[in-house]
Protein backbone atom coordinates (compact mmCIF):
# COMPACT_ATOMS: atom_id res chain seq x y z
CA UNK A 1 0.00 0.00 0.00
CA UNK A 2 2.86 2.36 0.80
CA UNK A 3 4.35 1.93 -2.66
CA UNK A 4 0.95 2.27 -4.33
CA UNK A 5 0.31 5.54 -2.51
CA UNK A 6 3.80 6.66 -3.44
CA UNK A 7 3.11 5.98 -7.13
CA UNK A 8 -0.23 7.82 -6.98
CA UNK A 9 1.53 10.96 -5.72
CA UNK A 10 4.87 10.70 -7.52
CA UNK A 11 3.17 10.01 -10.84
CA UNK A 12 1.68 13.50 -10.64
CA UNK A 13 5.16 14.79 -11.41
CA UNK A 14 6.51 15.13 -14.92
CA UNK A 15 3.33 16.69 -16.34
CA UNK A 16 3.87 20.33 -15.45
CA UNK A 17 7.30 21.90 -15.38
CA UNK A 18 6.00 24.77 -13.23
CA UNK A 19 4.57 22.40 -10.61
CA UNK A 20 7.70 20.27 -10.64
CA UNK A 21 9.90 23.32 -10.15
CA UNK A 22 7.66 24.53 -7.33
CA UNK A 23 7.87 21.16 -5.57
CA UNK A 24 11.64 21.05 -6.04
CA UNK A 25 11.88 24.56 -4.60
CA UNK A 26 9.85 23.53 -1.54
CA UNK A 27 11.70 20.26 -1.02
CA UNK A 28 15.08 22.01 -1.28
CA UNK A 29 14.32 25.25 0.52
CA UNK A 30 11.58 24.68 3.09
CA UNK A 31 14.17 24.30 5.85
CA UNK A 32 15.59 27.73 4.96
CA UNK A 33 12.10 29.23 4.91
CA UNK A 34 11.50 27.88 8.42
CA UNK A 35 14.86 29.20 9.58
CA UNK A 36 14.14 32.64 8.11
CA UNK A 37 10.67 32.68 9.68
CA UNK A 38 12.10 31.85 13.10
CA UNK A 39 14.79 34.52 12.70
CA UNK A 40 12.21 37.19 11.78
CA UNK A 41 9.94 36.19 14.66
CA UNK A 42 12.92 36.30 17.03
CA UNK A 43 14.12 39.72 15.88
CA UNK A 44 10.72 41.42 15.79
CA UNK A 45 8.87 39.49 18.47
CA UNK A 46 8.69 40.21 22.16
CA UNK A 47 9.93 37.98 24.94
CA UNK A 48 7.04 35.50 24.64
CA UNK A 49 7.69 35.15 20.90
CA UNK A 50 11.40 34.63 21.49
CA UNK A 51 10.46 31.92 23.96
CA UNK A 52 8.26 30.26 21.31
CA UNK A 53 11.08 30.48 18.75
CA UNK A 54 13.56 28.80 21.09
CA UNK A 55 11.13 26.00 21.88
CA UNK A 56 10.33 25.53 18.18
CA UNK A 57 13.98 25.42 17.16
CA UNK A 58 14.88 23.13 20.03
CA UNK A 59 12.00 20.81 19.24
CA UNK A 60 13.09 20.61 15.61
CA UNK A 61 16.63 19.69 16.65
CA UNK A 62 15.41 17.09 19.17
CA UNK A 63 13.12 15.51 16.57
CA UNK A 64 16.01 15.18 14.11
CA UNK A 65 18.09 13.47 16.80
CA UNK A 66 15.19 11.06 17.31
CA UNK A 67 15.25 10.39 13.56
CA UNK A 68 18.94 9.42 13.73
CA UNK A 69 18.16 6.91 16.47
CA UNK A 70 15.20 5.49 14.53
CA UNK A 71 17.20 5.12 11.30
CA UNK A 72 19.83 3.10 13.18
CA UNK A 73 17.16 0.79 14.59
CA UNK A 74 15.08 0.44 11.43
CA UNK A 75 16.48 0.96 7.95
CA UNK A 76 14.24 1.41 4.94
CA UNK A 77 15.80 2.10 1.53
CA UNK A 78 14.52 5.05 -0.46
CA UNK A 79 11.96 4.47 -3.24
CA UNK A 80 14.51 5.09 -6.01
CA UNK A 81 16.77 2.42 -4.51
CA UNK A 82 14.17 -0.34 -4.38
CA UNK A 83 12.12 0.63 -7.45
CA UNK A 84 12.67 2.23 -10.82
CA UNK A 85 11.86 5.83 -9.93
CA UNK A 86 12.73 9.00 -11.81
CA UNK A 87 13.56 11.50 -9.07
CA UNK A 88 13.29 15.23 -9.72
CA UNK A 89 16.55 15.82 -7.82
CA UNK A 90 19.49 13.61 -6.94
CA UNK A 91 19.81 12.33 -3.39
CA UNK A 92 22.07 10.09 -1.34
CA UNK A 93 20.94 6.50 -0.90
CA UNK A 94 20.55 6.82 2.86
CA UNK A 95 17.64 5.82 5.09
CA UNK A 96 14.20 6.77 3.87
CA UNK A 97 12.26 6.41 7.14
CA UNK A 98 11.46 8.84 8.59
CA UNK A 99 11.97 11.90 6.42
CA UNK A 100 14.36 14.37 8.07
CA UNK A 101 13.03 17.35 6.11
CA UNK A 102 9.45 16.53 7.04
CA UNK A 103 10.29 15.77 10.67
CA UNK A 104 12.10 19.05 11.17
CA UNK A 105 9.30 21.00 9.50
CA UNK A 106 6.52 19.28 11.44
CA UNK A 107 8.36 19.57 14.76
CA UNK A 108 8.97 23.30 14.36
CA UNK A 109 5.38 23.90 13.23
CA UNK A 110 3.77 21.87 16.01
CA UNK A 111 5.98 23.40 18.70
CA UNK A 112 5.19 26.87 17.41
CA UNK A 113 1.47 26.01 17.38
CA UNK A 114 1.71 25.03 21.05
CA UNK A 115 3.12 28.45 21.90
CA UNK A 116 1.73 30.80 19.25
CA UNK A 117 -1.02 29.43 17.01
CA UNK A 118 -1.06 32.32 14.54
CA UNK A 119 2.48 31.43 13.46
CA UNK A 120 2.06 27.68 13.95
CA UNK A 121 -0.83 27.25 11.51
CA UNK A 122 0.92 28.59 8.37
CA UNK A 123 4.07 26.73 9.42
CA UNK A 124 2.08 23.49 9.66
CA UNK A 125 0.66 24.07 6.18
CA UNK A 126 4.22 24.54 4.89
CA UNK A 127 5.26 21.37 6.73
CA UNK A 128 2.49 19.41 5.00
CA UNK A 129 3.62 20.81 1.67
CA UNK A 130 7.20 19.88 2.52
CA UNK A 131 6.23 16.26 3.17
CA UNK A 132 4.13 16.14 0.01
CA UNK A 133 6.97 17.59 -2.06
CA UNK A 134 9.35 14.88 -0.81
CA UNK A 135 7.00 12.24 -2.21
CA UNK A 136 6.35 14.22 -5.39
CA UNK A 137 10.10 14.43 -6.01
CA UNK A 138 10.49 10.67 -5.56
CA UNK A 139 12.59 10.84 -2.41
CA UNK A 140 10.24 9.39 0.20
CA UNK A 141 7.28 7.07 0.66
CA UNK A 142 4.06 8.45 2.16
CA UNK A 143 4.64 6.39 5.31
CA UNK A 144 8.03 8.08 5.72
CA UNK A 145 6.21 11.41 5.94
CA UNK A 146 3.54 9.97 8.22
CA UNK A 147 6.28 8.59 10.44
CA UNK A 148 7.85 12.05 10.48
CA UNK A 149 4.58 13.58 11.64
CA UNK A 150 4.27 11.02 14.44
CA UNK A 151 7.87 11.55 15.59
CA UNK A 152 7.38 15.33 15.50
CA UNK A 153 4.12 15.12 17.47
CA UNK A 154 5.66 12.93 20.17
CA UNK A 155 8.81 15.03 20.55
CA UNK A 156 6.86 18.30 20.50
CA UNK A 157 4.41 17.00 23.11
CA UNK A 158 7.18 15.78 25.41
CA UNK A 159 9.11 19.05 25.18
CA UNK A 160 5.92 21.06 25.71
CA UNK A 161 5.21 19.05 28.86
CA UNK A 162 8.78 19.65 30.02
CA UNK A 163 8.63 23.37 29.23
CA UNK A 164 8.47 24.24 32.93
CA UNK A 165 11.80 22.53 33.50
CA UNK A 166 13.30 24.12 30.39
CA UNK A 167 12.07 27.65 31.14
CA UNK A 168 15.16 28.68 33.16
CA UNK A 169 17.42 27.80 30.22
CA UNK A 170 15.12 29.50 27.69
CA UNK A 171 14.74 32.62 29.81
CA UNK A 172 18.49 32.68 30.39
CA UNK A 173 19.18 32.67 26.65
CA UNK A 174 16.70 35.50 26.13
CA UNK A 175 18.24 37.49 28.98
CA UNK A 176 21.72 37.05 27.50
CA UNK A 177 20.42 38.24 24.12
CA UNK A 178 18.88 41.34 25.68
CA UNK A 179 22.02 42.05 27.71
CA UNK A 180 24.13 41.98 24.54
CA UNK A 181 21.80 43.67 22.07
CA UNK A 182 19.52 45.56 24.46
CA UNK A 183 15.78 45.94 24.26
CA UNK A 184 14.44 47.89 21.32
CA UNK A 185 11.72 49.78 23.12
CA UNK A 186 9.70 50.77 20.06
CA UNK A 187 9.83 47.32 18.50
CA UNK A 188 9.19 45.61 21.80
CA UNK A 189 6.16 47.76 22.58
CA UNK A 190 4.66 47.16 19.15
CA UNK A 191 5.26 43.41 19.25
CA UNK A 192 4.76 42.77 22.94
CA UNK A 193 1.42 41.13 22.20
CA UNK A 194 3.32 38.50 20.16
Amino acid sequence: MNYELFKDIHNLSGHSNALDQFMVFITNNAIYIFALALLVLWLFGGKSMKRAVLFAGGTGAAALIANVVISHIYYEPRPFVTHHVHTLISHAKDASFPSDHSTGAFAIAIAMWFHYKKAGIPMFILALLTGFSRIWAGLHYPFDVLGSLIVAMIVAFVIFKLSGLLDPLVNGIISIYYSIFGRKSKTSSRTKHL
